[in-house]
């Protein structure tokens, strides 16, 4: 299922193998670069420490990483 970076920001999604035992994240900011080019990372926040991590938004279409939505 194509992802539409548009509805990324506050989305929920489930991490397949658990990140430093979470599983359960959401996008808290989306980055978009000031000179105007395409958004190319996320801020995931994990639902259980409130710890923040910055990816390429690209890696969550990865379906053998990560869920939409928590599962």
């Amino acid at each position: 299922m194509p992802i539409s970076p548009k509805k990324l920001l506050l989305s929920k999604w489930t991490a397949l193998t658990p990140i430093n035992r979470e599983k359960h994240f959401l996008v808290s900011r989306v980055i978009i670069p000031e000179d105007g080019s395409p958004m190319t990372h996320v801020d995931l926040q994990a639902v259980h420490s409130q710890r923040t991590e910055t990816i390429a938004w690209r890696d969550l279409e990865d379906a053998a990483v990560w869920v939409i939505g928590w599962k």
